[in-house]
């Protein structure tokens, strides 16, 4: 039975990776007609919610589609539904039509044959606005083919902060930051892992200490986990002796660590949002004397996606919103640093000069680096390396 009806969901939309038609759109948009789409997604930001709720307004005017937020704190818990549902035989109307995830929880969703699809690159605004080639993590989600599976949405990277006022020269390299750390005792921390930013800061550092880069984009359990990771550890061990609280502690997060640069406890603090500093001085919880930048070599970024489950009720409407979400009405608003910030995913060079213009006209925040500054991003390690690195960080560090 689930065999049967994902080849139906494979072979309909396989109909559509060829350059599709405005009827076949047409027909999609038609079918979607008053569909809810139940959207499982992230809802731990304001900003973040209230720009779903803008875009659930625009697409029910535009589509006669609803649009309704599940709000999650764990996208794994939505994948874990989905899962349960395909082993109690829930084939059909299933309990999410759309899910906000990329790496390990796409890898996990396409591997149990949760998804339906390829969907992404049949729609209208994939093809005209979209260009694979700009970025890696297009097509690879942490190490995984996306293989239209899934939808792109935005994109992140790892940027640094520090205070001009109190800093005239931050450290640019995992090996600088040492350098800074030993020279400056207490000034220098990151997040705990598991938390995202935390495993993020490890993963920065193995791209850079380590000889065997290459490793990095496949499986953990085929490769030399051992020999791969030993300048990391040997790093984190003179790093940790001389950081804040003396590797005892760590901040939970992004938040914890701009409020230390605030209290001016420490000198360094990072995000994956290139938007924070700007955010976080608008609001006065930062100087206006914090400025971002990133490492000479790169740092880390990321695509985020948008998700079918194979069960969905509503494949139409779902396929509907995720168009709409890679429009450049929306992903423009979607990057404005007062609404979100987050880094649009269209190709400039396919927009309209009139769309040109609009994005050359949002205001990026006197801490928001260029898409030129930010520079050269660095290729998630394959999705495994996550769970690799940070039960080994805890083995060795937790308290």
């Amino acid at each position: 039975m689930i065999k049967s009806i994902l080849a139906a969901s494979i072979s309909s939309a396989l109909l559509f990776t060829s350059p599709i038609t405005k009827a076949d759109w047409q027909d999609i948009q038609q079918e979607a007609q008053g569909q809810t789409v139940y959207f499982n997604a992230w809802g731990g930001a304001d900003n973040i919610n209230q720009y779903i709720q803008w875009a659930a307004d625009r697409i029910e005017d535009q589509y006669q589609v609803t649009l309704k937020q599940v709000k999650l704190t764990d996208t794994a818990d939505a994948v874990n539904r989905v899962l349960a549902e395909k082993a109690a035989g829930q084939d059909t109307q299933g309990s999410i039509d759309l899910i906000w995830l990329n790496g390990e929880n796409f890898r996990a969703m396409k591997g149990n044959q949760l998804l339906f699809g390829p969907f992404s690159q049949a729609l209208p605004n994939y093809q005209n606005y979209v260009d694979e080639n700009a970025r890696q993590s297009l097509t690879q989600d942490f190490g995984t083919q996306v293989d239209g599976m899934e939808s792109p949405w935005g994109m992140a990277q790892v940027i640094f902060m520090y205070d001009t006022a109190t800093l005239s020269t931050p450290p640019k390299s995992m090996t600088q930051l040492l350098a800074y750390a030993q020279a400056n005792p207490g000034r220098i921390t990151y997040p705990e892992p598991p938390q995202f930013l935390g495993s993020t800061f490890l993963k920065q550092a193995l791209y850079e200490l380590s000889p065997h880069r290459k490793a990095l984009s496949q499986p953990v359990d085929q490769v030399d986990f051992k020999k791969v990771t030993a300048p990391l550890w040997a790093y984190l061990d003179q790093l940790h002796s001389v950081a804040w609280r003396r590797g005892q502690n760590f901040p939970s997060g992004a938040e914890e660590m701009m409020r230390l640069l605030d209290d001016q406890e420490i000198d360094v603090a990072l995000s994956f949002d290139v938007s924070a500093a700007s955010v976080q001085i608008d609001q006065g919880n930062l100087p206006d004397t914090v400025r971002s930048y990133v490492f000479q070599g790169g740092t880390i970024g990321n695509t985020h996606f948008l998700a079918i489950p194979y069960n969905s009720s509503a494949t139409a409407g779902a396929q509907v919103v995720a168009n709409f979400l890679l429009s450049p009405e929306a992903q423009i608003h979607k990057q404005t640093p007062t609404v979100w910030g987050d880094l649009s995913v269209l190709s400039y060079d396919k927009l309209s000069a009139a769309d040109q213009q609009k994005f050359d006209d949002l205001p990026r925040g006197i801490a928001t680096l260029s898409i030129e500054e930010l520079g050269q991003t660095l290729p998630e390690p394959h999705s495994s390396w996550v769970s690799a690195l940070e039960t080994e960080w805890r083995k060795r560090y937790a308290n």
